[in-house]
């Protein structure tokens, strides 16, 4: 489906300074909450999981939300120093509901499954004021998946690439779990133009699930386990009319490729050898809530048996 949005925060052609940033972030209203419907299920997993805090984000002067958010990983409780580590991240754009529950339910229901092969490192909510607020952006307005850089901006970002840094392991593989939805471009992306002063020219939002792999890896196998395993709870995105997927080209059925690294996102910054972000339209009336979460679940466990099937 196709949107035409206008934004109504600042002047048309003039990016945004401080005045504007404000303004927009006043507008913006907490409408869940991280401590109720997230930290509740992280620490329910503390039989299964080493639960530990590390980091905390701090937001001073924020007049929406909390001042400071606590972010947890669940790490394998029988750690093995022999085993390959998978890190699963969720919640990097606090917004993508499916993101946080379904890293959370692969925890619950998936895991002990795999950790005779694998030990796990799982953020399931990086970003926990967009998880509020239902965002894209933090409170400084920056997208945390684009700021996954040295001496990043974005304390959403920089918390986590220190905490993998700081474990000195090697990641394996890395999934990312994101959604596409039709806010995308109702509201974010409007936002985004007139946040950097350019034109907002209308895209489209793909009814289905996609992945989208690395430009500098040759993962295309890993991509279509993955597609093939989401494809028994949800249906795979169409490409468009020009062979493509929000204005990418599509390599396989479901599947485009970007440059990870280049572009500052989350599920380029180990250097691992497997990497995939996973992309669920929650919006689409084929599909439930439920069904969204077991989406990622089905998405990570594909990609794993692909991964031990070598």
């Amino acid at each position: 489906m196709s949107f035409t949005h206008a934004f109504p925060i600042g002047t048309p052609g003039q990016i945004w300074g401080t005045t504007e940033k404000r303004q927009w972030l006043e507008q913006t209203r907490v409408k869940r909450s991280y401590f109720e419907e997230v930290v509740p299920k992280i620490e329910a997993l503390k039989a299964k999981f080493d639960v530990t805090q590390y980091g905390e984000l701090h937001y001073d002067n924020n007049p929406v939300g909390e001042s400071r958010y606590p972010l947890f990983v669940l790490k394998t409780l029988n750690w093995q120093a022999d085993k390959p580590t998978v890190l699963i991240t969720g919640g990097v754009h606090g917004y993508e509901t499916s993101g946080v529950h379904g890293a959370l339910l692969f925890a619950q229901t998936k895991a002990q499954d795999y950790e005779a092969e694998f030990n796990f490192l799982i953020a399931p909510c990086i970003s926990p004021w967009g998880y509020e607020t239902i965002n894209r952006w933090n409170p400084e307005a920056l997208d945390p998946n684009r700021n996954f850089v040295a001496n990043s901006p974005a304390q959403e970002s920089a918390a986590i690439m220190k905490m993998v840094a700081d474990s000195g392991l090697s990641i394996l593989a890395h999934f990312d779990l994101h959604e596409t939805t039709d806010t995308d471009e109702l509201e974010f992306r409007p936002a985004l133009a007139a946040r950097d002063g350019i034109e907002y020219i209308k895209g489209s939002i793909p009814d289905g699930f996609y992945t989208v792999g690395d430009t500098d890896k040759d993962d295309d196998a890993l991509q279509k386990a993955i597609i093939d395993s989401v494809r028994q709870v949800t249906h795979i995105a169409p490409a468009d009319e020009n062979n493509q997927i929000i204005g990418s080209d599509v390599t396989q059925e479901g599947v485009i490729n970007y440059p990870l690294v280049d572009l500052g996102l989350c599920a380029g910054f180990t250097d691992c050898q497997y990497c995939t972000t996973t992309e669920v339209y929650p919006d689409s009336p084929k599909v439930t809530d439920d069904e969204c979460n077991r989406a990622q679940v089905a998405a990570i466990v594909g990609g794993l048996d692909y991964i031990r099937s070598l």
